[in-house]
């Protein structure tokens, strides 16, 4: 922000020399980027914290700041003007509100008998000091307030209002405007503008339109003063693609009580016959926020002892008001104080951070308390990270499209009020559609013939149910590659992490059943039916592998084959934070058999196993199913089931005869299924 020296010295006694200024500032308050001499004057450029542009866009914001770190006092009057007896204000406009949370303050006055001529040299030369442009008398005037006050005000030509009324109201579908500069405007509908009873006349908080816009044949005019809340303006502001000045102050969110104190200001710099009284509606008042300081809190946070009448002396410095109890009234122009440490903040720059000593902490060290979640977590993604895959990190949000596209279950789904597009519109429900859309993005570019895409993502994902909201951390991931001669290449690598993850993680007792009901945290539609497994724990399941559906990847024109890995990250912990039992291996080597069984699609994997192992007794060390087939050379209503089968036992060598007499009696076993088919 562009800053005069010259104006800053009318409310400032005793103003450092610019340099001196500009130093200070930027030690206590903003970085001055440049002093620069202009004519007779110097010219400012600071650059304003957006946690105070609320109150520091502005020559008296500034100024506020200059008395403060300077040691200086503030000299400013109230405006003073004389009000016609017989003319009054409500006699000649009327002003209605239609949404008060919008505009919170909306004030208006007449002046009459106005002449537009040129703004006197004096004004005009403060003005182009700053960068803007002189006009004329009335429109300088109020642009020449906003620079002073920070509320920006706006003059409306009375004759040209219709019904002598003036409305803010939301626009009506396909109404237009014409701004000042000549720009045609299609508005939204709901937008915020300022009308009259038939017209628009501004967009509210952001320019004036051409319909009311002072000329030389202006004789009465209605100014303007309100307040536009913050996100009306910034939507405005992004649908028209206009930023101004004025939107510029009201993005940031101004006081309403400064309305008034503005329209009083402009009203003295514009010769005319001014009507009695304002028109103000304001129906919810801004209060200033009151709170007690403590000494020992100011001690406690900044390490350096801070006296009373220091503390009182700082802060009356900035325009708090402040009793020996320190009870602290905040002007409502200080938006950004709303808490004790805020108040401890102002005096902390006042003093100078270079000048608070550091001091050591004082106290009993403790030893760190490991995080067994994190290290848990930074475990797993080493382990994926080693295996060749990149984490990635997705948006929390899915759009309506996707889930028409994806056809997932609509129930559950959590819809946003606010969303930032329609194309975000509902948080997540699971993390295998962003994951995939990654897949239709990059597969392109670094999808080769001999190597594969693997990326995985931990978050969290969130659900309704019975009007509570859900939250659920999930493992999700992809092994992507060219469908080639190796047909299941990648489910069976996807299965081999899975494996080697949950190994290392010291959970047992692992295996796979058939593709069962969806769980909750999943769809169906994503699943390959008759290349999918439920991973379970015992009997818990903890998740999803299998091949993503050839349906959803043909309309997302991805031509691979594309294995997935959906696990309950909150159970993996559960489960990896378990005390683990050794069991030492075995010092006598195994002897492994290949199991091949023919089965009904119904039957379960886990039936099989349990046959296994309850034939096998101790001897069956560890069964595992490597492939699950159905198709050709299969009949129909079947599925071929392969398992790997490991014998090995802790007191003898195995021999051949007697793995081979156990691996028998299971067979025969099996076989008294008459729906099962041991093939040899």
């Amino acid at each position: 922000m562009k800053v005069s020296y010259n104006w800053l010295e009318e409310y400032v006694e005793k103003l450092p020399k610019p340099e001196k200024l500009a130093e200070l500032l930027s030690v206590h308050s903003f970085e001055v980027k440049s002093v620069e001499k202009s004519n007779e004057d110097y010219i400012l450029d600071i650059d304003i914290l957006p946690n105070r542009a609320h109150d520091c866009l502005s020559h008296i914001g500034i100024a506020r700041e200059c008395v403060a770190v300077a040691n200086s006092k503030f000299k400013i009057q109230n405006p003073k003007f004389t009000e016609s007896k017989n003319l009054k204000t409500r006699d000649f406009i009327t002003v209605e509100v239609q949404d008060r949370d919008a505009c919170p303050r909306y004030t208006a006055r007449v002046i009459t008998d106005i002449k537009i001529e040129p703004s006197p040299t004096w004004m005009q030369k403060r003005l182009a000091a700053i960068g803007q442009k002189p006009i004329n008398n009335v429109v300088d005037a109020t642009n020449y307030v906003m620079f002073e006050t920070g509320q920006p005000l706006h003059a409306f030509d009375y004759e040209k209002l219709e019904g002598k009324k003036i409305i803010i109201r939301g626009a009506r579908k396909g109404e237009k405007i014409i701004t000042l500069d000549n720009e045609i405007c299609e508005l939204n509908e709901g937008t915020l503008i300022i009308a009259d009873a038939k017209n628009p006349l501004a967009l509210a908080g952001v320019k004036g339109g051409k319909k009311a816009e002072i000329t030389v044949k202006t004789k009465t005019i209605v100014l303007e003063s309100a307040n536009f809340d913050i996100k009306v303006v910034r939507a405005t502001c992004r649908e028209t693609g206009i930023k101004t000045e004025s939107s510029i102050r009201f993005e940031y969110g101004l006081d309403p009580n400064l309305t008034e104190e503005a329209i009083n200001r402009v009203t003295q710099l514009i010769k005319g016959k001014i009507t009695k009284g304002i028109v103000d509606i304001y129906s919810k008042k801004t209060l200033s926020v009151r709170m007690r300081l403590n000494l020992s809190k100011i001690e406690n946070i900044l390490g350096i002892r801070v006296s009373k009448q220091q503390v009182i002396k700082y802060l009356k410095s900035l325009g708090f008001i402040i009793n020996d109890s320190l009870r602290v009234t905040v002007p409502t122009i200080r938006r950004d104080i709303e808490i004790e440490e805020d108040l401890i903040e102002e005096i902390a720059r006042l003093i100078g951070y270079n000048n608070i000593v550091t001091s050591h902490p004082f106290g009993l060290l403790g030893m760190a308390r490991l995080n067994d979640e994190l290290i848990v977590t930074n475990k797993v993604k080493t382990i994926f990270e080693s295996a060749g895959f990149n984490e990635v990190y997705n948006i929390s949000f899915v759009g309506e499209a996707d889930i028409k596209k994806f056809d997932v279950n609509r129930e559950g789904y959590i819809e946003l009020e606010n969303p930032l597009s329609i194309d975000l519109k509902y948080l997540r429900k699971d993390l295998l559609i962003n994951l995939i859309k990654d897949i239709k993005d990059n597969s392109k570019t670094f999808l080769r013939e001999d190597k594969a895409i693997k990326i995985f993502e931990l978050g969290k994902t969130y659900r309704q149910e019975n009007k509570k909201i859900e939250e659920e951390r999930m493992l999700t991931g992809l092994i992507v590659r060219r469908s080639g001669k190796m047909k299941g290449e990648s489910f069976y690598e996807t299965k081999g992490l899975i494996d080697s993850l949950l190994n290392k993680l010291g959970i047992s007792d692992v295996w796979y059943d058939d593709f069962q009901a969806t769980p909750e945290w999943t769809d169906n539609i994503f699943w390959q039916r008759t290349e999918t497994a439920e991973i379970k724990v015992g009997d818990e399941e903890i998740g999803f592998i299998g091949e993503i559906n050839t349906t959803i990847l043909n309309k997302l024109n991805i031509k691979a084959e594309v294995a997935a890995f959906n696990l309950n990250f909150e159970k993996l912990l559960k489960l990896a934070e378990e005390e683990l039992i050794y069991k030492p291996p075995s010092l006598y080597p195994a002897a492994v058999r290949d199991l091949a069984v023919l089965v009904n699609l119904e039957d379960r994997v886990a039936d099989i196993q349990n046959i296994i192992e309850q034939i096998g007794g101790e001897l069956v060390f560890d069964v595992d199913l490597f492939d699950m087939y159905e198709g050709e050379e299969i009949p129909d209503g079947k599925k071929n089931l392969a398992f790997h089968i490991i014998y090995q036992s802790y007191e003898k060598t195995l021999k051949d005869e007697e793995v081979d007499k156990i691996h028998r009696r299971i067979i025969r076993e099996l076989e008294k299924n008459k729906n099962w088919e041991v093939r040899k």
